[in-house]
């Protein structure tokens, strides 16, 4: 299958140089020319199958013309090996947990798929070194970090904004070493988010190095994604067969909520997904307006959400050929700032006991605030709360347990290469990095 630009204005690639590349020459991201349809006998089957199974068949649908299926089928074996757990929260409100991955967050799935897909190109290419760069408000350093970590022929350049993660999510990619490095930015997410982007742009730099992203605007990240959304509903089949369902995503760049309207336009039966927001609402404010207007983020508890010009929004786009009424039919937005996510947290856990993170604990009350009469709602918990052990233990005056995995991280020396935000001085440090 061919991949185009949402640009329009490079020529469409192979599934390997999208992958290779991440980012289109005309800065656009790649999609797939396709999107096929399962058939109905799957959505029949599906209740009776296991995450794997289904991953594999949507992983087939994908990437299947480029990869054999045997191949695949073992890379998305080893990519998922955790369980990814529905369970229920209170009446027609059910979470799905996405932090029992290596690094206790959802981005495990995408880093890890596409660690092995990458890793299966550049040995088939056997050329130099890929320099993989990913920017992160939180949990994608994390994901991509260890999913990449020992991977030979790779290196990994980590962006984050200094003092905007919490102490547990920088530990896990700036005490790995080995082809990991983290460099600290003066600056905000969209900060480093643009450093990537100006980095793919700059031909001196492409010249000398081979660059790719890791970030979701890369196709091998965002599309496994939709992997568990599938899973996610058929668990939920199995306890309510004729169940009307709506999905409530914790949503910053976007790539989350796009790879679930991926998988709603090849026939996931979803009544329609809302979009959660913490204080940073750009997209919220085009659904309500129309109007996309980019801005500088603002730093919440919710930091992993921390986005004012989210990468993905022009997936969003180009998947409803730009029709706002398509889009408004099929998503909605709220949004929700520190003190009524701190007490979400302590309200719900209180009520119910069950312990929300700051992100899930905003697609909580926006599944609450939007669920309509006859609908069963999904949300995603994407990160484990105890990566934001501060906050959840105020919020609830009782202290969070740390899982023995999780604090194992906090155990290394932290290494950062620090810079302002500046790409002359970014630039000089990849090359002599590199």
């Amino acid at each position: 299958m061919l991949y185009y630009s949402t640009q329009k204005n490079s020529p469409a690639v192979s599934l390997k140089e999208a992958v290779v590349k991440g980012l289109a020459p005309d800065r656009g991201l790649y999609m797939p020319e396709t999107i096929r349809q399962l058939p109905p006998s799957f959505y029949h089957e599906i209740t009776g199958m296991n995450l794997t199974p289904i991953a594999q068949t949507v992983a087939g649908t994908f990437f299947g013309e480029d990869i054999p299926q045997k191949e695949l089928d073992a890379i998305v074996a080893d990519t998922l090996s955790f369980e990814i757990p529905l369970r229920q929260v209170e009446e027609n409100i059910w979470v799905l947990e996405l932090f029992h991955g290596p690094t206790f967050a959802f981005k495990d799935v995408g880093a890890r798929f596409m660690a092995r897909m990458l890793s299966r190109f550049v040995k088939e290419e056997r050329q130099k070194e890929v320099n993989v760069l990913v920017a992160t408000s939180g949990d994608t350093g994390s994901a991509v970090a260890n999913g990449f970590l020992g991977v030979e022929g790779i290196r990994v350049f980590v962006l984050y904004p200094s003092g905007k993660v919490s102490d547990i999510q920088e530990a896990q990619f700036t005490t790995l070493g080995r082809n990991i490095v983290a460099i600290e930015v003066d600056g905000t997410f969209d900060d480093c988010q643009a450093l990537v982007k100006a980095a793919f742009m700059d031909e001196e730099l492409n010249r000398r190095l081979r660059l790719t992203s890791a970030n979701s605007i890369n196709v091998a990240r965002f599309l496994p994604q939709s992997f568990y959304y599938f899973h996610a509903w058929a668990q939920l089949m199995r306890h309510h067969p004729a169940a009307r369902s709506v999905i409530s995503v914790p949503s910053g760049n976007l790539g989350n909520l796009t790879a679930g309207l991926f998988a709603k336009r090849m026939g996931l039966p979803v009544e329609r997904f809302i979009a959660a927001n913490n204080r940073n609402d750009v997209f919220r404010d085009y659904l309500l307006t129309g109007q996309y207007a980019p801005r500088a983020s603002v730093q919440t508890i919710a930091n992993a959400m921390d986005v004012g010009a989210p990468s993905n929004f022009d997936r969003i786009l180009d998947l409803y050929g730009h029709n706002h009424g398509s889009i408004t039919r099929d998503i909605s937005a709220t949004r929700y700032d520190d003190a009524e996510i701190r007490h979400a947290i302590r309200e719900t856990e209180q009520r119910t006991g069950y312990l929300l993170d700051p992100h899930g604990a905003c697609a909580y009350m926006a599944l609450k605030d939007g669920l309509q009469a006859g609908e069963t709602g999904i949300f995603l918990a994407t990160a484990h709360p105890a990566k934001f052990k501060e906050t959840v233990t105020e919020c609830t005056g009782k202290t969070t347990a740390i899982p023995e995995a999780l604090a194992a991280f906090m155990q290394g020396k932290k290494e950062t290469v620090p810079l302002s935000n500046d790409f002359r001085l970014f630039k000089k440090a990849l090359i002599s990095l590199s």
